[in-house]
């Protein structure tokens, strides 16, 4: 029998950074599936997304943000998306994600996010074998001695004198996949424009090129700055628009960026379970 139901939905987005948020949090949904999210987030025969949000109630936090890339897989957190949950919840609060507990705070037209404490050892990336994550002793075609960072989930970052002239889009799915990178990774190109601006590009596992990616930001700021290439404080430039990312003095990531929402709709459950 087919499940009819209209299940209300908010577009949103971090810098073109897309996402189609589900509020599960007062009104449960059935069990999300990753070729439900799949389907929801195909831009030619559904609402058209990078990620699909599900908010829903938590037990050790305010409530819970699972996340599901555009090819139906489940990551462990999205800055931009923890951004866009800022704004539509309105108010201070901790958010457990499979990634961590971050915390979430409107700001501005935007929000702060305190994203935590990075992992730099190869066994939280994680890589397949042990080797230094500051300064990796590999490569792939022009690319190399990358650092790795994990900021609740695993970014590889490469320092290159001009990030636009890197075919991601083509070395991208071939290090993301690498077997050197056991759980996929996501994959940046950055150049240090001065002590306090870098600039950057992401190839995100399991969606692809972005316009923006708040978690990549992160920890190609932590790893610029592990290597004494900037402060303690950035502003990182993506194509989608700019995000600060600060270390404190306690370690903790700070990222502040805008959000914006988009539109509200509904769809039927049953044209995509």
């Amino acid at each position: 029998m087919r499940l009819i139901m209209r299940v209300p939905f908010i577009k949103m987005h971090g810098l073109g950074n897309d996402f189609i948020m589900l509020d599960a949090r007062a009104n449960r949904l059935p069990p999300i599936s990753s070729a439900v999210a799949a389907a929801l987030a195909d831009r030619h025969t559904g609402i058209g997304c990078d990620q699909v949000i599900l908010l829903e109630p938590s037990d050790i936090a305010d409530f819970s943000m699972r996340i599901f890339n555009a090819d139906g897989g489940e990551v462990e957190s999205c800055g931009n998306a923890s951004r866009a949950a800022a704004l539509l919840h309105g108010a201070k609060a901790a958010v457990e994600t499979s990634g961590g507990i971050i915390t979430i705070e409107p700001a501005g037209h935007g929000a702060r996010i305190d994203m935590g404490e990075a992992r730099f050892e190869w066994d939280q990336i994680p890589l397949a074998y042990a080797m230094d994550t500051l300064d990796m002793p590999v490569g792939w075609d022009g690319l190399d001695h990358p650092a790795s960072v994990n900021v609740g989930n695993p970014h590889v970052i490469f320092f290159v004198d001009d990030c636009d002239a890197v075919p991601l889009a083509q070395l991208g799915p071939e290090i993301e996949t690498d077997p050197l990178f056991p759980q996929r990774i996501n994959v940046n190109v950055a150049t240090i424009e001065s002590p306090d601006s870098i600039r950057l590009r992401v190839w995100e596992r399991g969606a692809g090129l972005t316009r923006a990616c708040g978690t990549g930001a992160c920890a190609t700021a932590i790893a610029a700055m592990r290597r004494g290439l900037v402060g303690r404080e950035v502003s990182v430039t993506l194509p989608g628009g700019t995000l600060t990312v600060e270390w404190d003095d306690t370690d903790r990531i700070i990222m502040t960026g805008p959000a914006t929402e988009s539109f509200r709709g509904t769809f039927d459950w049953g044209d995509y379970a």
